[in-house]
């Protein structure tokens, strides 16, 4: 199950409210940071994939915010993708549901 996709309205609401509390703008070299603090080696694929979406969009909008079960989430409104970090279990890439509702956080900021 993507740690996105299948949201809850109780875990839907949460996450929500943690994001709009903790989201923020970010600069690129904030979220190349939060990279490789992120991936423990370079030769990770996520490292690559990370890096690659980043160099594509080197003047994008980038914000970060933190969900309630403590993931990092990195989002581009320019490019309207995003990436979750939780530390020690997972990492993926924001599907529909979470790119809708981190539009709407944004937009409203």
């Amino acid at each position: 199950m993507s740690y996105d996709n299948e949201w809850l309205e109780e875990t839907l609401a949460a996450r929500r409210k943690s994001i709009e509390e903790t989201v923020r703008s970010a600069t690129l070299e904030e979220v190349k940071q939060l990279g490789s603090e992120r991936f423990a080696s370079a030769s990770d694929p996520w490292a690559e994939s990370y890096q690659t979406f980043l160099a594509e969009h080197p003047r994008g909008n980038y914000y970060l915010a933190r969900t309630v079960e403590g993931a990092d989430v990195v989002y581009c409104r320019d490019a309207e993708k995003g990436i979750w970090f939780l530390p020690g279990k997972g990492m993926g890439i924001l599907q529909p549901k979470g790119l809708r509702l981190m539009a709407e956080i944004v937009d409203a900021l």
